[in-house]
């Protein structure tokens, strides 16, 4: 078989590669439990059931956290009815991160993590990473990366979810920006 028949043959074989993404471990599945207490307050997964949770797991010194924040600001905003973001940070340095908050206006539930257990429990090392917990407590999705949490078919899943519809495929999403 000639090269150039090669390289055409291989982007099928990329795209068959594709949905070969297993489930991530937690979607599914129940939310680990944990609670953290930073200086400013003790928070627990468990007392926001009722609602849609997007947990964050990110950092004020993360690039990507720093360029997804004001979308998830803003998605707070339009769906605080239905949706509690919980913001774990895993900054070292606390004065940097209350600055931070100040400085950039963050209106989100949010603590400060040091010792990244809560991270850890979930698996995650690279930030920004999110899951959407039902409001029984089911992780439904799992996103690497930053995400526009504006965009319609985002804050549709998140409606979906309170709703307790989860037709859509449970998967792990990878940022589309």
């Amino acid at each position: 078989m000639p090269r150039s028949s090669l390289w055409l043959l291989l982007p099928l074989f990329l795209l068959a590669a594709c949905d070969r993404v297993p489930q991530p471990p937690l979607v599914d599945r129940p939310a680990p439990e944990f609670s953290v207490q930073d200086s400013g307050r003790t928070v627990a997964l468990k007392d926001l059931r009722g609602k849609v949770v997007v947990l964050n797991f990110w950092a004020t010194w993360c690039p990507p956290c720093v360029e997804e924040l004001p979308s998830l600001v803003a998605m707070q905003a339009q769906m605080r009815d239905q949706v509690t973001v919980f913001a774990v940070s895993v900054d070292e340095d606390e004065e940097a991160y209350r600055q931070f908050l100040v400085d950039h206006r963050v209106d989100l539930l949010t603590v400060r993590d040091p010792s990244k257990k809560s991270a850890l429990m979930y698996g995650t090392v690279k930030y920004p990473e999110s899951y959407i917990i039902d409001p029984s407590g089911i992780v439904r999705r799992k996103y690497v990366g930053p995400v526009d949490w504006t965009q319609p078919a985002v804050r549709e899943f998140l409606a979906k979810s309170q709703a307790g519809i989860t037709a859509t495929p449970s998967s792990v999403a990878t940022s589309s920006r």
